[in-house]
Formats: structure tokens, C-alpha cells, sequence
């Protein structure tokens, strides 16, 4: 999908038809605040003009959400206040979020996921 704000809006139709077809509606609220992050985050922070968002099942007990892009730039968990500044906490709000978060690294750049317990 094009790297650009409006994305986001995609990534959460993405997710929340995945949710529905695994019978996980209860994960909707929090998994469309997570992939909105993860996708806000690759269009501030990604080169070139594509992401990919991505949503699977690793096993009966997890939904993993992630977005691939062409940064090989590791994000972090910004613990520090940062003023009145509101920008820069997206990783906060994913790591409360989600049972665990990382980063994958490949060659050509990563993919930053979020994986929630099934309910």
C-alpha cells in the first residue's frame, strides 16, 4: 500500500476483516489502535513511497500485526517525556497494547509487529 496517512485507514479495514473471519472480535478496538501506530510510524519514518501490512495467525493463541517497509532503522520505546510534545510515543501505546512487540530485520529492511493473546 502507498506510504501515506491515509493507509492507515486501510490497515485498520485489514485488520478488522482478519479479526472477523477468525472469530476475534473482542481484539478489534485495540488491534486497529495497534496497526494505526505501527503504519503511522513507517509513513513519518520509511523511505521510498510503499509498506505492507501484515496480519497472521502464528498460532491458535496469537494475532500478530505488522508493517514491513524499506528502513533498516530500529524503532524504540521512547520512555522520556519529551515536553508537551505529543509525537513520538506510538511504541508506548503499542507496547501497552500488545502481549509482545519487536522488530524483524531483513537485508532490505524490517518489519515492526505487535502480537495480541486471542481471547
Amino acid at each position: 500500500m502507498r506510504r501515506v496517512p491515509e493507509s492507515a485507514e486501510a490497515a485498520r479495514e485489514l485488520v478488522r476483516a482478519a479479526l472477523v473471519a477468525w472469530g476475534q472480535e473482542d481484539l478489534i478496538e485495540d488491534a486497529t489502535l495497534v496497526i494505526t501506530e505501527l503504519v503511522s510510524n513507517a509513513v513519518e519514518h520509511a523511505p521510498l513511497g510503499s509498506i505492507r501490512v501484515v496480519v497472521t495467525r502464528p498460532s491458535e493463541t496469537f494475532v500478530r500485526l505488522g508493517v514491513v517497509d524499506r528502513s533498516r532503522n530500529i524503532p524504540y520505546l521512547r520512555t522520556d517525556s519529551n515536553g508537551d510534545n505529543t509525537r513520538g510515543r506510538g511504541l508506548l501505546l503499542v507496547d501497552a497494547l500488545t502481549d509482545r512487540w519487536g522488530t524483524d530485520r531483513y537485508r532490505w529492511g524490517k518489519q515492526v509487529w505487535g502480537e495480541m493473546k486471542c481471547g
